[in-house]
């Protein structure tokens, strides 16, 4: 029982930090981040395996983690407030081509990302020629451009 607890722990736990992070932190991960992924694993693995480290005790931690994680994402299916709670919603970080510095702010990050996003996705090269960038749950940044008639 001990074990079970401890993986709730550290399951709500991690969910808690990476929410805090922000979406950006996920949706830009350097190799920085993947060493301090990599940290963060094995550290976690000591505080749940603590001193069995048998097969069984593995298969009920993993058993454990996976049936929290799929009874949070059921319990994101049927209620809204929960997803918008554990996932954010999407956040419009430009509009008809300026940029809403108190968002972007807010989100961690700069107009830079932004525009590279433009170029990556659409080719575009300027803040003036979008008409929204979106700030997407999962950290990347979604760009529509403006269209000729926008610009009338």
């Amino acid at each position: 029982m001990d074990s079970i607890l401890r993986a709730v722990a550290v399951y709500l736990f991690l969910l808690l930090i990476l929410h805090f992070a922000g979406r950006r932190t996920l949706g830009q991960m350097t190799s920085f981040d993947f060493v301090l992924l990599l940290i963060i694993g094995e550290t976690v693995q000591q505080g749940l395996l603590g001193e069995d480290s048998s097969i069984t005790h593995s298969f009920l931690l993993i058993v454990t983690l996976i049936g929290l994680d799929v009874g949070l994402s059921l319990w994101k299916r049927e209620s809204p407030l929960m997803g918008k709670l554990l996932e954010g919603v999407p956040l419009i970080v430009v509009e008809d081509g300026q940029p809403l510095k108190d968002r972007i702010y807010k989100a961690r990050i700069d107009e830079r990302d932004i525009l590279a996003a433009a170029r990556k996705l659409r080719g575009l090269q300027r803040m003036e020629q979008i008409k929204y960038a979106v700030l997407e749950s999962n950290g990347s940044i979604s760009i529509i451009p403006k269209q000729k008639n926008d610009e009338l």
